[in-house]
């Protein structure tokens, strides 16, 4: 069985094992696979696995051997999965993979926003606080988040995990959730409606999956509902976010600060305008880099092989 990893570069640039997907066939793995090298490289692929290089209705020709698809991310976004579907063949994600490493990232996002401890050890650094002679200073104000509200859109394993770390750092977690089942044991604590999470939060937290109902869900009209000064994190998909809309709330200052991990076009375009907004903090989609995620998704990859082949497959995310 021919298995193919179409962009495999980013997720193993060495620093972890490929052996779990190459003991169930023969692997071949390319770094990346730009568009008019498709056809090569998926040609006589049995299982194809992408992470980013999108697989659209116009690369068909392309596809005709395919009869598994794997994703190497939990999002699905790359995939036509009415045309998989059409063809019989399903297409199997992976998720719970970096529950804590995404947390955790969007809690240092958080934690910069409200501290800035980047900035003043720059300025420290730069002989700044030699010349003021002084025993403190500060160039932007800290926060303290012990009593604000976290709003959390999106529950499931990660906005859980984002929500206990919210907890823990002494605030109010509100959750919008399309099921409202088992709330967790910390308090205080509600399900919500988006709109009240807009209204209420200090903080919003996205962690839902990129939709046509979700896509731009941050906009002119949800900006304007939020609390002015208000802080919104991103460490799901970038087009979540009218970035647009958002870089003229962060300009007006109605938008205390935005800590982002993904953009709508990754890498962006010198013009976007998140690029040039203040209080604006941006990372190159790296909340799920550690060796301990990336190794999982090579790990919960090989077992999603594993159930196709003995015909109980698991993780479909097409019909």
């Amino acid at each position: 069985m021919n298995i193919v990893i179409l962009d495999g570069g980013v997720l193993n640039p060495g620093d972890v094992d490929w052996s779990p997907i190459a003991a169930l066939g023969r692997l071949r793995v390319h770094d990346a696979t730009p568009p008019h090298l498709l056809e090569e490289h998926a040609r006589n692929a049995d299982i194809l696995l992408t992470n980013k290089t999108p697989l659209r209705k116009k690369d068909a020709h392309a596809l005709c051997n395919v009869r598994m698809v794997g994703l190497l991310s939990t999002g699905y976004d790359v995939v036509d999965l009415d045309m998989f579907t059409e063809l019989g063949v399903p297409v199997c994600n992976v998720v719970a993979y970096g529950v804590s490493d995404v947390a955790q990232h969007a809690i240092a996002l958080l934690l910069e926003l409200c501290r800035r401890t980047s900035l003043h050890t720059e300025s420290v650094k730069n002989g700044e606080w030699s010349r003021r002679q002084t025993w403190c200073y500060w160039k932007s104000t800290p926060l303290c988040l012990e009593g604000l509200t976290m709003g959390i859109v999106g529950f499931g394993v990660i906005g859980r995990r984002m929500g206990e770390l919210a907890h823990a750092l002494g605030m109010d977690v509100l959750a919008v959730s399309r099921t409202r089942q088992n709330p967790p044991a910390y308090s205080p604590f509600a399900f919500v409606d988006l709109d009240e999470v807009w209204g209420r939060a200090h903080v919003i937290s996205l962690h839902c999956p990129l939709t046509p109902q979700t896509r731009h869900m941050v906009n002119a009209r949800s900006l304007a509902a939020m609390r002015r000064g208000s802080l919104l994190l991103n460490t799901a998909r970038g087009a979540l976010v009218d970035e647009e809309a958002a870089a003229a709330a962060l300009h007006s200052g109605h938008l205390g600060g935005i800590g982002t991990d993904v953009l709508s076009v990754e890498p962006p375009d010198p013009g976007n305008p998140l690029l040039h907004a203040p209080n604006t903090l941006i990372t190159p989609h790296i909340a799920w880099a550690t060796t301990r995620a990336r190794q999982a998704i090579i790990d919960l990859t090989a077992n999603n092989i594993r159930c196709w082949q003995q015909g109980k497959p698991v993780n479909v995310v097409n019909a």
